[in-house]
């Protein structure tokens, strides 16, 4: 059954995506079955260049220091370790110039645990600590893919997005570089706090970090422009569905019958809800509330 759609709380059917942003930090309204508070970190400044500048290479962020046992330009900090990932996304099917730049730039290695850097730039997920994993490379480039799809006109960024589940920080970065601004929640502290540190040497003036029931969105961002999810259910919760701006794009795993899971996209239109099933996926199972 469709979710009835309703203006999103505190947003009018004025609102675009485009809309003033909140003031930082904010604290939500206390919802029907217990009080979830969200806290916002930014994460400071930095600044994005273009596929053409950077030949799917970076250097190391200002200030960073190479990961032990390697050495900056020879090892796992060097650019041609993660362009040799960017052509494995190539030959698995990913195009898009912009996702495939921006994987480029994000250094995978410094989001996982020490004893896994050697298979960061594997197409392999790993595990990050309580009961999560990091997504595959060519999983995350697929999403942000399908979500630059649904982008109206061409626009050379995304607008507002919303990601739900930050996990290590890792999709949330690359995202950084594909939209003008993203708010990313995550409802396990230890995670939210992870992230938090992972992302703090890229300073990202764009990405707002959030602590909550992800279940429930951000009414305070939306309209957004996109939403990405890195969890499933066996449905998308109304509250999502809310704050997608009219003319925006849902992607998130989906559980099907049989508890499989397949990916899902959600389209937003003047004349209603546009869902439409893809390939099949496996993610964490999506969860309600916040847990330490």
């Amino acid at each position: 059954m469709k979710p009835t759609l309703q203006p999103a709380p505190n947003s009018s059917p004025k609102a675009t995506a485009g809309a003033v942003r909140p003031a930082f930090p904010v604290r939500l309204p206390v919802p029907v079955g217990g009080p979830v508070a969200i806290k916002v970190i930014a994460a400071c400044a930095g600044s994005v260049r273009t596929s053409a500048q950077i030949g799917l290479k970076s250097k190391p962020a200002k200030g960073s220091q190479p990961v032990q046992g390697t050495s900056a330009g020879i090892g796992l900090d060097s650019g041609a370790v993660r362009a040799r990932m960017v052509h494995k996304l190539q030959l698995q099917g990913v195009a898009d110039a912009q996702v495939l730049a921006a994987m480029g730039l994000v250094e995978r290695h410094r989001f996982v645990d020490s004893a896994l850097v050697n298979q960061a730039y594997e197409d392999t997920s790993l595990p990050i600590g309580l009961g999560q994993t990091i997504s595959k490379p060519n999983v995350v480039a697929r999403m942000l893919e399908l979500l630059l799809e649904g982008r109206q006109g061409a626009p050379d960024k995304l607008g507002r997005v919303l990601e739900i589940g930050t996990g290590c920080g890792y999709q949330a970065a690359v995202l950084s570089h594909l939209a003008r601004e993203v708010y990313s929640i995550e409802r396990l502290r230890g995670l939210h706090d992870k992230a938090r540190e992972n992302l703090r040497f890229l300073r990202l003036p764009n990405l707002h970090l959030l602590y909550g029931d992800g279940m429930l969105g951000y009414a305070r961002g939306a309209p957004y422009a996109a939403i990405i999810a890195a969890a499933g259910g066996e449905a998308i919760p109304p509250a999502w569905i809310e704050q997608l701006a009219v003319g925006g794009r849902l992607v998130a795993p989906l559980q099907a019958a049989g508890g499989a899971q397949a990916l899902v996209v959600v389209d937003k239109t003047p004349q209603g809800i546009r869902q439409t099933l893809l390939e099949a996926v496996h993610f964490v199972p999506l969860k309600s509330g916040t847990s330490y």
